[in-house]
């Protein structure tokens, strides 16, 4: 087909539409181009030369489509096109625009690619009435520029599929309008729809049908379903895209319902349920009588009992027969100690909570009575766990009953005793004791003593020997005595290492079989001889000379102290930290605030080269400013080699303060010069459109790049990035300069990995003074980011930025995860007052964690400055074997996963629905190659399985690994308002 002019190609990419078929979807659709089969009756602006209709004939039904291609008018382009009046839903003040369009490439259009363009705008305007064919460009405000993600060449067709958002809409209706300002465009399809939550049950709440806003977050609130209760009101939040959110309150069934299919059913017979929960009824348990429907309880049958601490779900239990085989062993009869042994009952009645209790009777002659405190039981003589007790200090001749009773828990209930008793008769002698001790030879450091024992003494008779000095040590407690303690074979002992002239008090005792010393023991005081006259000299010389020693090397400390200080400069004041090294000198540049010229163009001159417009060529939109549209380009100025940059341009129709506002961006990048700092290239101010021309950062903003690559770095990678992103805010702070906006969305990355510091619209200067803070009146703040006081009383310092760079460090070792989830602004700024501070994220060292919770400290004072930051980052990748330690990570908080069910609440219906909930969507082809079909199989997966799949990223790996973790959890229902 041969191709006469840009209205042939046209034609061409409208004959070809009937290939494209729209999509069914849940939407609310309040108008579709493309279902309507009829004149669309839309408004053309000028008449003549602009936007044009074509329609055809596919699959028996007639379509409209509406293209321009005046590229070659040398005077400019305005053409409009607008839609018919559009009935607005009261509740609908969000509504979507979806475009399916065509772009044509301006370099196929031989001497019009100056004048031609790549993108159209798209305008809306509200009314109460419909205005029928009046049109005033005035009434019209902008929505967006429409670029194209794919251009089409010549003999090649590009569909693009754009869809925006038109917010804050309250009047009955609005009409769409398309602004043509000289590109080769064919429009498709317009499709105009809102969103809605549809009526649901969560959580055995009911929840009305609710329009989606342009809120973050639309909270509704419920009511519990019949025979159901909540603590707090059901609380649950529509999200912009029509879809159910983070449901809170939870509904639960009254005590003898259950949940059944979203509603609580009575119940039935032979089962109960106690208390409120969203538990099911269970079955009556053992030795109860059957219950009847709606059952709180079961009764316990005759004879068994439940104990007041007892769950209405246990068994009911009945009376611990008694203690078997109780027995008395003499231990030895010297010591007047036995010990009672027994075997527990044949029948504890079903239960675990036996204990004894011992009880003893002493008789002489034919009198008895109870041993009282005469007789001493180890461990106790009651609420005795084990079948063992040892009877001691028990008197010879005399007759002991002693008796074992078990009880349970239910033993209260009833008069029945089960206990066993046995009568034993003891015979024994008194034990050996010390009669006497002497000194048989001393020196000035030694004693040697020997002592006599009483009559009997066994042959394995040992001794204890306790000895301390009679006078209190200087210094020491006086209240406080302290022994030293010998255990000895025989009855002799020699005594080492004494001071000399010292009285010295020893006790010797008689051990028993059982190691332990007897009631009775033998005290004695002995002394040391006093020492030679000439080795006292000597002593007090050689401490003389200790002495002096120790006060010169004290002098020369002092001396290099004093002389340190002197020559050091350290700051002083209220920003310093623990952190800080002694010597900080600031670069000799400072920044200068462009808002402080008279002449704004005077600071752009100063501090940014002029660019003339033939150096640049640009390639590609690659999105839209504030001020207009940004290309991607090349940048050729004779001398230098080629280089590709990134230009912003002014859209047409500027006035003098968007101009100004648009250059001082420009005046404030044009003074810093940093590796890790955007690089200004030049601007264009000249001539009639203007341009800021920045190198190019081929990987984009660096929060979007860590998300595309979750799990594919190391650690050391990443503190890397985080060392030159704070290399260039310690550059910005040395010169007195507060970012404000400090974010992983506002860190770019290049081809190199290198992270370098961007958008400076919401940075200011610092005042001269240390304490020096910008306060504003008004304008945003991004919470997530901005330290508590900067948010409660809208002032910034540098400690500001250390905050908010902590949070970055969050971001780079979350790959991209949003901080605080899904919390609202108003809920992260009450935690963080509450002193919440965000977890660990998965694999981040421990050591970089303690860096970010230095950040955020409370004081600002105590936060660490960023040459503090460098220097330890600096210090971590020296030393790459300090990142292997972990902080601790609970997977429940610190990342999200879902829990038991889909986004509906209802169990997962397949593995690639669970699969696309954690973003691992494309792991669906390895789970269904190897036969892993349901969620059952899934959770019966370990970390090997998981391996054996493909599923080879350790980021990947852990975030399916702990995703398992929480479908196995039925408590884990991960919301970070359950911290």
């Amino acid at each position: 087909m041969e191709y006469r002019g840009p209205r042939d190609a046209l034609f061409f990419y409208l004959f070809i539409n009937g290939v494209f078929i729209s999509l069914q979807n849940k939407e609310e659709v309040l108008l579709d181009m493309k279902a309507s089969g009829a004149e669309l009756g839309w408004l053309k602006s000028p008449d003549e030369n602009g936007w044009e209709i074509s329609q055809q004939v596919l699959n028996g039904s007639l379509h409209y489509n509406y293209f321009v291609c005046n590229v070659e008018s040398p005077s400019g382009q305005e053409n409009w096109l607008r839609t018919t009046f559009i009935q607005r839903q009261p509740a609908a003040s969000r509504v979507f625009v979806e475009l399916r369009f065509i772009v044509r490439d301006c370099n196929t259009f031989d001497g019009a690619s100056q004048t031609c363009k790549e993108t159209f705008n798209l305008f809306a305007s509200e009314s109460d009435v419909d205005i029928g064919t009046s049109f005033r460009k005035g009434q019209f405000r902008k929505v967006a520029t429409i670029a194209p993600d794919e251009i089409s060449h010549r003999g090649e067709i590009k569909i693009n599929t754009e869809t925006k958002v038109v917010d804050g809409l309250s009047r009955k209706g609005f009409y769409l309008a398309f602004q043509d300002i000289g590109a080769c465009v064919a429009l498709f399809s317009v499709r105009v729809y809102y969103k809605t939550c549809p009526t649901t049950v969560k959580g055995l709440a009911s929840f009305p049908e609710t329009v989606a806003s342009g809120e973050a977050l639309r909270k509704v609130t419920g009511a519990c379903v019949e025979n159901a209760v909540s603590e707090d009101q059901p609380l649950i939040f529509c999200t912009t895209d029509g879809e159910w959110v983070v449901p809170m309150g939870q509904c639960q069934c009254l005590p003898g319902y259950e949940p059944v299919d979203d509603a609580c059913r009575e119940c039935s017979s032979g089962s109960f349920k106690s208390a409120v929960s969203s538990g099911r009824c269970e079955a009556c348990p053992e030795n109860t009588e059957p219950s009847s429907p709606g059952a709180l309880i079961c009764p316990c049958k005759e004879g068994f009992y439940r104990a007041p601490t007892d769950p209405s779900s246990t068994a009911c239990s009945g009376l611990p027969s008694e203690p078997l085989n109780l027995a008395a062993t003499m231990t030895t009869a010297a010591a007047g100690r036995l010990t009672l042994s027994w075997n527990p009952p044949l029948d504890t009645g079903g239960r675990s909570d036996l204990v004894y209790s011992v009880t003893c009777e002493r008789c002489e002659g034919a009198s008895c009575q109870s041993c009282g405190e005469r007789v001493r039981f180890e461990p106790a003589s009651s609420g005795l766990h084990e079948t063992v007790v040892t009877v001691s200090e028990l008197e010879p001749h005399l007759n002991y009953t002693f008796g074992v009773e078990a009880r349970s828990g239910v033993s209260q209930f009833s008069s029945r005793r089960a206990s066993s008793s046995v009568t034993t008769t003891l015979h024994f002698t008194d034990p050996p004791k010390v009669t006497s001790i002497q000194l048989d030879e001393r020196s000035t450091t030694s004693l040697s003593l020997s002592w006599s024992v009483r009559k009997p003494v066994p042959i394995t008779t040992r001794y204890q020997l306790m000895f301390r000095r009679k006078d209190s040590i200087e210094g020491t407690d006086p209240a406080v005595t302290t022994y030293t303690v010998l255990f000895l074979d025989k009855n002799t002992v020699q005594v080492t290492d004494l001071s000399p002239a010292t009285a010295y008090v020893f006790r010797v005792q008689v051990l028993n079989a059982e190691g332990n010393p007897g009631s009775d023991g033998l005290e004695r005081e002995f002394s040391t001889m006093t020492k030679d006259p000439s080795q006292a000299n000597t002593s007090v010389i050689l401490g003389a000379a200790v002495g002096g020693g120790a006060m010169l090397l004290v002098v020369v400390v002092v001396l290099l102290l004093h002389r340190r200080r002197r020559s050091s400069h350290t700051r002083q004041g209220p920003e310093d930290t623990y952190f800080s090294s002694p010597e900080q000198l600031k670069p000799l540049k400072t920044y200068v605030d462009p808002h402080t010229y008279e002449d704004p163009n005077a600071a752009v001159l100063r501090f940014a080269s002029e660019i003339h417009p033939n150096h640049i060529t640009k390639q590609k939109v690659i999105g839209a400013g504030e001020f207009g549209e940004v290309y991607r380009g090349i940048l050729k100025v004779p001398g230098r080699k080629e280089t590709a940059v990134a230009i912003k341009t002014l859209k047409p129709g500027y006035s003098e303060k968007q101009r100004q506002d648009f250059l001082s961006e420009a005046s404030i990048m044009g003074q810093f010069t940093h590796e890790n700092i955007i690089r200004l290239e030049g601007v264009v101010t000249k001539f009639k459109h203007a341009m800021i021309v920045t190198e190019y950062m081929e990987n984009g903003a660096l929060d979007k790049y860590l998300k595309d690559h979750d799990g594919e770095m190391s650690s050391f990678q990443l503190v890397g990035m985080l060392r030159g992103i704070a290399a260039g805010m310690k550059y910005l702070s040395d010169m007195s300069y507060v970012h404000r906006d400090l974010a992983a969305r506002n860190i770019l990355v290049n081809i190199n990995l290198e992270c370098k510091v961007s958008d400076f619209g919401l940075s200011r200067v610092l005042e001269d003074d240390p304490e020096g803070t910008y306060t504003t009146s008004g304008g945003k703040i991004p919470i997530r980011w901005t330290a508590p006081e900067a948010i409660a009383y809208r002032k910034f310092t540098s400690a500001s930025d250390v905050w908010s760079f902590g949070i970055v460090m969050w971001e780079v070792m979350a790959f991209g995860e949003r901080p605080y989830w899904d919390m609202s602004n108003h809920e992260v700024m009450k935690s963080i007052n509450e002193g919440f501070r965000l977890p660990a994220p998965m694999d981040c060292p421990s050591a970089v964690y303690q860096l970010m919770v230095q950040c955020w400290l409370q004081d600002r004072a105590k936060r660490p400055r960023f040459p503090d930051i460098v220097s330890i980052l600096e210090k971590l990748l020296k030393s790459p074997e300090s990142l292997k330690a972990i902080a601790d990570f609970d997977p429940r908080v610190s990342i999200r996963l879902p829990s038991t069910s889909g986004p509906d609440g209802s169990p997962f219906r397949s593995v690639s629905e669970w699969l696309e909930s954690i973003k691992m969507s494309q792991y669906s082809a390895n789970f269904s190659c190897a036969g892993i079909i349901s969620m059952d199989q899934v959770l019966q997966m370990k970390t090997e399985d998981i391996k054996n799949i493909g599923v080879r990223l350790p980021g990947h790996l852990k975030r399916i690994a702990y995703s398992i973790l929480g479908l196995k959890d039925q408590t884990s229902t991960l919301s970070v308002f359950a911290v």
